[in-house]
């Protein structure tokens, strides 16, 4: 069969369409925001053939694996096993970096298990192998009349019972042995726990320096040795212990390191990871910009946070008593005051004692002792405290470090003095992974070297190379995934299954070019077209015109949202796309539609946000200059400092200083200027919600109007049912068999949970006398399932409702449901939903609002609603900032700061700033060229 073949298709609002997808084929899925694309390629397509995959396993193995439910569609045919790549964070474990996601720090373990050069970490001398003569030698030195025991460590970390190896050393005649450092007798009836790590030492001889030990010693040492593969482990009567080994020791320090093995280089792995943060290479700490937020404040304002909102006459006079000893000002800015005094202050007095006071009713009490100091006193607390309300409260004046011990590289020192190639395998994972494959391309290895890495380098080789092709260049392997955007997690795992190397799969990707670069574009449409002709039929959710115009076959979905869509407008070639007049997209594509040029840009010659010395992550001292009161854009290719510069510089500098954030300060030198802004608002496309029962008009508090409505209606009023009455979240009004949910969950054990319709209130959320309360013949579940559009109608006699939901259609959020779960809505339409928010809110103008990536999930028409949106807020006097990669939009701006020249450690630098026109005039900028290109085939909206 040469098609997926698709029969009366009716998930969500899908109008049971039939078509059918050609197999092996790059298919593109696209359409106007809510027209069905993901119900249909992920909510259908994928959810049947995970379901069809997990049905074939067994029962036991079934109740391990999350089941999808079955799709209400008729028939699929001819379908593969189903890989869905969708645009979420990889992993919520800290552990989790590039490098292990890719599998690639797996083989650069195996890398340095098999040809690392050890060096002695502590003189930095390269190691080598220790013959028993010179183990001897060194044991000699200890003093006359030392008593110390040989060990063989036969067993280091391993899980297991182990009686045949006990029993088999009892029949050799030895008589001790230590088990996780307790010495037992082998004729003891021994019992290890068979699921538990356990280390294991055999006494092989027990001895006292003197004259004449010598060929005993040599014996027992070579025994020894035997046992455990050239290690011996000395331990003296005291306690200390040495580790010798034949392979590995430093002649000079005499220190020895263990075997190389894989597990000394994972940090996920006591035998590897830093014994000071357990391998996350950060620990929490109390950061003095958060104990003292504003240092400009002197003592006595509460330049001290944590004391400022505690017993303010008990810490005044301590301060007081300082100020006496070491004859200082409370009054001076905290900035002001020497050094030493600010040491003091912080860290305490040391063991020099000063007089305090305090005061009981008529009397005055004095003191003589050291001054603990505010961050110790925080230390102290946080250590002696078991109150999880106390932590909490403390936590806000912690920060995360790196770790004081291993600065962040997360492994153990000896794991940390291996090299290959001159680098550690720490240094190899901080690069990026353009430079880490040039350092595989010119490593030099003697032949025997070569054997042994062959199949190791050539895998290393072919992941890094499959992540430059999906433009993943500016990362490094040491990049925890937690700090990864939902596009960049996808394309690394894209990444990873190209590198598995599979065939008949079928992969559902959704919006692949989501924060990459134009100039990227190309790379990835040759992955994705690789991933094609190794046999596999790849399925994308996507509006890029590049994607779609180098695709195989595209569906196009529609007519409009919600329930004006879920049609199939039309399905071909893209060749044939661009002469079908019913296709919205494929007018844009030919360029019969398009987003309109402003006919007069805004001035940027008035105030400025100015920012001096910006350094945060690969920021290279820049200067931020954004102009007050109109549109910017801030552009550059993936990787380049975009988020740097904005989220985690402005935006952290300027709401610490309007008191909105408590968190860290941006890393700037100076501030110079914040352009009279008053207030900043971050849009994000974090969720609403949570839970099941946040939605759209819970979140706007658009139901509160709707509650208040119906309960000032006649019946609700006779009944004395207040605005309560009308909320699913609390008793009363709502139905408790299911609890307000509508859905009651049964537990299948070995099946999918199954989810059904209450058949008390039949979904409706709320109780009979509820739901007899109506308004226009509608009930208030009624209300909750009406699309916006509809609601719009509905409510168009009552101006604080409609007008609030105009806002939702405004933003192109006319198809949402109103009480759709917040739990439903991806990304881009939770941004919407917040910015719909901001629109209804009564704002004064000199509001700085940031968007990072605002298009993501928007169709060509529905980012003309957006910018008509932004725009309307910065005609109010507002300031708008976002962060983008559509040239639409950028073209569209006032103003445009472009980073780059490339990403990660390449990048960090403004390539050009100023005007549309100005920055495509720019020949160094790639944002510059691509624009160059549209200007010149763009129109100017009339005006």
């Amino acid at each position: 069969m040469n098609a997926i073949k698709i029969k009366s298709a009716a998930q969500h609002n899908l109008k049971n369409i039939s078509l059918d997808i050609p197999r092996d084929k790059l298919v593109i899925i696209t359409g106007v925001s809510g027209s069905g694309k993901s119900s249909l390629a992920f909510d259908t397509i994928y959810a049947e053939g995970q379901r069809r995959y997990v049905e074939s396993l067994s029962t036991y193995a079934r109740q391990f694996i999350g089941q999808m439910d079955k799709p209400d569609v008729e028939s699929i045919e001819g379908l593969s096993p189903a890989i869905a790549i969708e645009q979420r964070v990889a992993s919520h474990n800290p552990r989790s970096t590039v490098g292990t996601v890719t599998e690639i720090y797996d083989y650069f373990r195996l890398l340095y298990a098999g040809i690392g050069i050890c060096h002695c970490c502590q003189c930095g001398r390269e190691i080598k192998s220790q013959s028993i003569d010179s183990i001897v030698e060194s044991i000699l030195t200890l003093p006359e009349n030392t008593r110390f025991s040989i060990l063989s460590p036969i067993v280091r970390g391993k899980k297991g019972e182990f009686q045949k190896e006990l029993k088999k050393l009892q029949k050799e005649g030895f008589v001790r042995i230590r088990i996780d450092g307790e010495i037992k007798e082998l004729a003891e009836d021994i019992l290890l726990t068979k699921n538990k790590r356990h280390d294991i030492d055999l006494v092989v001889d027990r001895l006292v320096m003197k004259d004449g030990v010598r060929k005993r010693l040599r014996d027992s040492l070579e025994i020894a040795a035997q046992h455990a593969e050239g290690m011996v482990r000395i331990v003296l009567a005291n306690g200390a212990e040495t580790l010798y080994s034949e392979k590995y020791a430093c002649p000079d320090c005499g220190i020895s390191m263990p075997a190389l093995a894989p597990r000394m280089f994972s940090f996920n792995s006591p035998y590897g990871a830093c014994p000071e943060c357990n391998g996350l290479g950060s620990l929490m700490h109390f950061a003095v910009n958060l104990v003292v937020p504003d240092a400009g404040l002197s003592l006595r304002e509460g330049a001290i946070a944590p004391w400022a909102n505690r017993n303010s006459l008990y810490y005044f006079s301590i301060l007081d008593a300082l100020a006496t000893h070491y004859n200082f000002d409370i009054n001076k800015p905290f900035n002001k005051l020497p050094e030493k005094i600010q040491q003091i202050l912080l860290y305490g007095s040391g063991k020099e004692s000063i007089k305090f006071y305090h005061d009981r009713g008529d009397r005055r009490y004095f003191a003589n002792r050291p001054f603990e100091g505010a961050i110790k006193q925080l230390e102290r607390r946080w250590r002696d405290t078991a109150s999880a309300t106390i932590r909490n409260d403390l936590g806000r004046y912690m920060d995360l470090s790196a770790c004081p011990v291993c600065h962040g590289a997360r492994l153990k020192k000896e794991s940390l003095a291996v090299t290959v190639g001159g680098k550690n395998i720490y240094e190899l994972c901080r690069i990026s992974i353009r430079e880490c494959f040039a350092f595989f391309d010119q490593l030099s290895l003697s032949p025997q070297e070569k054997i042994i890495t062959e199949r190791i380098l050539k895998e290393i080789k072919s992941r890094l190379n499959f992540l430059l092709n999906v433009g993943m260049d500016y990362l490094s392997l040491e990049r925890s995934t937690l700090s990864l955007s939902g596009g960049e997690s996808q394309r690394i795992r894209l990444a990873t299954q190209i590198g598995s190397g599979l065939m008949g799969v079928l992969y559902v990707l959704d919006e692949p070019t989501v924060g990459l670069h134009q100039r990227d574009n190309l790379r990835l449409i040759d992955t994705l077209k690789k991933l094609r002709d190794m046999g596999n039929t790849v399925l994308v959710v996507e509006h890029d015109a590049d994607m779609m115009l180098a695709s195989d076959h595209i569906v196009d979905l529609g007519p409009g949202a919600g329930s004006q869509g879920g049609e199939i407008v039309f399905q071909g070639t893209p060749q044939e796309m661009l002469r079908d007049k019913n296709s919205l997209t494929g007018q844009y594509l030919s360029g019969e539609a398009m987003i309109s040029l402003p006919a007069k840009r805004r001035s940027t010659a008035g105030r400025y946000i100015i920012l001096e010395g910006a350094s945060a992550n690969n920021l290279k001292n820049i200067d931020i200059r954004i102009p007050v009161g109109v549109l910017t854009a801030v552009t550059g290719v993936s990787g380049s400092g975009k988020s740097s510069m904005i989220i985690e510089t402005l935006y952290k500098v300027m709401a610490r200083r309007l008191n909105q954030h408590n968190g860290a300060m941006g890393r700037v030198k100076k501030i110079v200027d914040l352009g009279g802004i008053e207030r900043i608002i971050m849009i994000n496309q974090q969720p609403i919600g949570r839970t099941p029962r946040s939605n759209p008009v819970t979140y706007t508090g658009i139901f509160s109007f709707i509650r208040d409505l119906f309960a000032n209606l006649l019946d609700s009023r006779m009944r004395g049912f207040k605005p309560g009455r009308f909320s699913f979240n609390v008793k009363g009004g709502r139905c408790e068999a299911c609890e307000g949910n509508g859905m009651i969950r049964i537990e299948m054990h070995f099946l999918p949970d199954v989810y059904v319709t209450c058949d008390v209130c039949h979904g409706k959320r709320f109780n009979r006398d509820t739901l007899d309360i109506k308004y226009k013949d509608k009930s208030i579940a009624d209300i909750l399932d009406m699309t916006v559009h509809q609601a719009l109608d509905f409510f168009s006699n009552i101006p604080s409702i409609k007008a609030h939901l105009q806002l939702f259609s405004d933003v192109g959020l006319g198809y949402i449901r109103l009480g759709q779960s917040a739990t439903t809505l991806s990304g881009g339409e939770a941004q919407r939903i917040k910015l719909a928010r901001e629109l209804g809110k009564r704002v004064n103008s000199n509001t700085l609002y940031i968007l990072d990536e605002p298009t993501i999930g928007l169709h060509f028409a529905d980012i003309q609603k957006l910018l008509d949106v932004l725009l309307r807020l910065v005609d109010m006097g507002n300031t708008m900032i976002v962060i983008e990669h559509n040239l639409d939009v950028i073209k569209c701006a006032d103003y445009i700061i472009d980073l780059g020249p490339e990403g990660g450690p390449g990048g960090g630098e403004i390539i050009a700033s100023g005007t549309v026109e100005q920055v495509a005039r720019e020949e160094k900028s790639a944002t510059g060229s691509f624009l160059k290109k549209m200007l010149a085939t763009a129109v100017c909206c009339e005006k």
